[in-house]
């Protein structure tokens, strides 16, 4: 009987892909139990079908109001417990150093916790380990995760891609889970039609917010996916994906989309998609970078001050590379001659 592994990723879409090669890798070795947000059920049958999805969404996890303990569903959080501690579980590991989750792993009664202490959370873990440089990707968080319980994990230049799709579509995602990473949606339809005026095929995507928005500036077919595998029935048929720093960029690159990222309050070295053609272009600097949830200044300028121009002299050697036009790249364009 093979040990039993649970493992705690329970935060945003990208920080789940780039836990992909990982999660691939575990289940040559471990019975893999993955917690993580409910949309994990919608990537399981494609991406890791041998692991068993338990979904939760942590209070700790929200946007706003995560520090509101008396309004966490404690019932919901006793009943996880309890079903956690039922599995017996050999091994934990959470790739994140935080003292929740690993407290977490100590009351689901794991044998061998793993993970990155954080303020004192080491006396919940059986085997704290170093955390990586900091300048490092996240994914070099599951890689020293993995020499711990003994899987190799490659390189973040040596992963496998998924095969390139070929195809002419570019799909423009203009949403972010945080608002302080969306570029302005003025400048993403600027780029839009600049491209359309170039004969490319180009096909809007955005959150739930945003919709309305591009209704009236005339984008009668933006998309609007609600959940993760109608996401994916988009990305299918896309030849390059542009976007904000968020998940759609990353599940792209894992199925083997290039991608490009317009960066603004994060840092690309920690976050760029897992695809070896990912391209981006950094936000201004600012003396709070990196920034996790909230702005310090009254907008994001890291973001919102990148101009089109700025964007598409970096963007359009990459659209050339994956997706070539029809016209000749002479032809002038609307808001950016």
């Amino acid at each position: 009987m093979r040990p039993r592994l649970l493992i705690i990723e329970l935060w945003g879409l990208g920080d789940l892909i780039i836990a992909t090669p990982f999660l691939r890798a575990a289940v040559a070795r471990f019975d893999v139990t993955l917690l993580a947000k409910p949309y994990a059920l919608d990537l399981q049958p494609r991406f890791w079908p041998r692991i068993k999805v338990l979904p939760f969404t942590a209070p700790w996890t929200a946007f706003r109001g995560k520090y509101q303990v008396w309004r966490w569903p404690i019932l919901e959080m006793l009943r996880l417990q309890a079903r956690l501690a039922a599995e017996k579980f050999d091994f934990g590991f959470s790739a994140r150093w935080d003292p929740r989750e690993h407290l977490l792993l100590k009351f689901a009664g794991v044998a061998e916790r793993i993970g990155f202490p954080r303020t004192g959370s080491s006396i919940f873990l059986t085997k704290p380990l170093a955390r990586p440089p900091p300048d490092a990707h996240r994914y070099e968080s599951w890689r020293a995760g993995g020499q711990a319980l003994g899987i190799e994990l490659p390189s973040r230049d040596r992963l496998p891609p998924a095969p390139k799709p070929g195809r002419k579509i570019i799909l423009i995602h203009t949403g972010a889970r945080l608002p302080a990473r969306v570029w302005p949606l003025e400048n993403w339809r600027t780029l839009a039609l600049h491209l359309r005026q170039k004969n490319y095929s180009v096909q809007i995507v955005c959150d739930a917010g945003q919709e309305d928005w591009w209704k009236k500036n005339g984008e009668t077919g933006v998309a609007c996916p609600r959940t993760v595998t109608a996401l994916l029935s988009l990305i299918d048929r896309a030849g390059a994906l542009l976007g904000n720093d968020s998940g759609p960029g990353h599940l792209a690159a894992l199925c083997g989309v290039p991608t490009f990222t317009i960066f603004g309050p994060q840092l690309a070295e920690w976050f760029a998609p897992l695809h070896p053609d990912s391209e981006w272009i950094e936000g201004r600097a600012c003396p709070y970078k990196p920034c996790s949830d909230y702005c310090s200044f009254s907008k994001p300028f890291c973001i919102q001050d990148l101009t089109e121009i700025e964007v598409w002299t970096r963007l359009e050697p990459f659209i050339q590379k994956w997706i070539p036009s029809s016209l000749p790249a002479s032809v002038p364009a609307h808001g950016l001659s």
